[in-house]
């Protein structure tokens, strides 16, 4: 599966706010967004304003790069998404917040989402007691997230068992940092997102 191999803080440039791809990092002086505020690339600080399709687009890409999703399966949520009864970008958003190495994010289980992905591919996380080293496996409501037995000695989970969860879980989700266990209590709503997104422009670019 192809993914992106560069520096993941030119991306938080280039759409001009923090998609916290670096974990802890991403709070500090040190973050790149902090540092520069312009747009990678030699042009970054002469870019023009944005058309309507550029508006759309950078929304597109801003939500697919904090997710770390390839444009073939973000279309594919989009396309579900439409299938589904209620609202097509709220829907789309609630499919990708159920992606497993997202739920595994949002229960600490990672720094960030890449580092979530890596835990999920490397077979630490476990749903309803099975391996699912399927990054973009769909969790639902009453499946039960945990760490493998094995995997428990690893520092960052010992140091979540210790210490607890750093970031706050969703209400859609329990965590029991003691154990190293989290539960899906519910579908994940709108509110329950807590990234600036306006959904409504990347259904208006995928319906042009």
């Amino acid at each position: 599966m192809a993914r992106y191999t560069g520096s993941v803080c030119r991306q938080c440039r280039r759409e001009g706010m923090k998609l916290f791809l670096k974990g802890d990092r991403c709070y500090t002086e040190k973050c790149a967004l902090t540092l520069r505020h312009t747009p990678p690339g030699m042009h970054g600080q002469g870019r023009k304003k944005q058309s309507e399709y550029g508006v759309q687009l950078r929304e597109k890409q801003k939500v697919r790069r904090a997710y770390g999703i390839m444009e073939s399966q973000f279309h594919k949520y989009y396309e579900m998404a439409t299938n589904m009864r209620g609202v097509t970008g709220e829907n789309m958003l609630s499919l990708i917040e159920r992606r497993l190495d997202n739920v595994a994010y949002r229960l600490n289980l990672g720094e960030s989402r890449p580092m979530a992905r890596q835990m999920v591919t490397h077979g630490h996380v476990l749903v309803n007691g099975n391996k699912v080293d399927i990054a973009s496996y769909q969790v639902k409501v009453g499946d039960v997230i945990s760490v493998r037995e094995r995997s428990r000695d690893i520092p960052f989970f010992a140091a979540l068992k210790e210490q607890g969860a750093k970031r706050t879980v969703p209400q859609w989700l329990e965590l029991d940092s003691e154990n190293l266990t989290g539960k899906v209590l519910a579908l994940p709503q709108r509110e329950d997102i807590d990234l600036t997104i306006e959904e409504h422009l990347i259904v208006e670019f995928y319906s042009r």
